[in-house]
């Protein structure tokens, strides 16, 4: 995995320019933030050898590097999941790339289901905590001490004192937000009723396939972390209607222009 860490590292590097201090994962339907970065450059996945594919509807698979108000950008345009058959081990790889080029601040965006019920569509929540239920962890197997201590402490994944200045940012934005904690499950299929009832008792205002690992990686490395959800839909049992990635995509589109004065905000005053 060192390898493909490195070799990717050494790929990207001279688009980098001196460095990338912030980083920027985009989940599904709202990959079209990354056409705001000026002066981009691009390096596709499977460019990079041994890299993790992503093959999601919604998701374009490439880096892109760049600037944004002034600043020294890496965005992953479209994710790579646990669902579509890699161990999480390989998930963490992309944040360990943005590690070697100098990120010290990661925002991590997903579509998400709704569990609370105060929850409307098209809301966007800012994540203070995540419950990892998808049964595995990136941080399994070796640990790399290069990268982080063998046991790392969670307390704090989704940074403290960034998620303050988000809700001044987002209140500067005009952009309404929530704030919960994230449940992970494995996918690809969508929860039951069943299991949007468990994660609600278990302190859940949102659910979806991802970010975690992500997270927990950034989080082993030292990166400071936000993480933002589009809530797409009202997750399972909820309402009488049945779930649909077309619906995901439909609903993140429909909300981009409150997602992208959001991320501009955090970009411009937040990182």
């Amino acid at each position: 995995m060192n390898e493909v860490i490195e070799r990717a590292v050494e790929i990207l590097s001279p688009l980098c320019k001196g460095g990338c201090q912030i980083g920027l994962i985009l989940g599904s339907g709202l990959g079209g933030y990354a056409e705001k970065i000026e002066n981009k450059r691009f390096v596709s996945y499977s460019d990079l050898p041994g890299f993790p594919q992503s093959r999601v509807e919604g998701h374009k698979g490439r880096f892109v590097v760049g600037e944004l108000f002034g600043k020294t950008v890496v965005c992953m345009q479209g994710r790579v999941h646990y669902y579509e058959g890699y161990p999480q081990s390989q998930l963490a790889i992309a944040v360990r790339v943005m590690k070697r080029l100098g990120v010290e601040k990661l925002l991590l965006t997903n579509a998400a289901g709704g569990v609370n019920l105060g929850f409307a569509p098209g809301d966007l929540m800012l994540i203070s905590d995540h419950i990892n239920f998808s049964g595995s962890n990136p941080l399994f197997g070796p640990n790399d001490d290069d990268f982080g201590p063998r046991f790392p402490d969670q307390s704090n994944v989704y940074d403290r004192e960034l998620r303050a200045k988000v809700r001044e940012a987002a209140k500067a934005a005009g952009v309404s937000l929530q704030e919960g904690v994230y449940m992970m499950f494995s996918g690809p299929t969508f929860e039951t009723p069943a299991e949007i009832v468990f994660a609600r008792a278990a302190g859940a205002s949102a659910v979806g396939m991802s970010t975690v690992p992500e997270a927990i990686a950034a989080a082993h490395c030292g990166i400071r972390t936000i993480g933002i959800s589009l809530i797409t839909n009202m997750a399972a049992g909820i309402l009488d209607q049945p779930l649909s990635h077309e619906e995901v995509q439909e609903a993140a589109a429909a909300a981009s222009v409150r997602f992208a004065k959001l991320v501009d905000k955090i970009i411009e005053t937040v990182f």
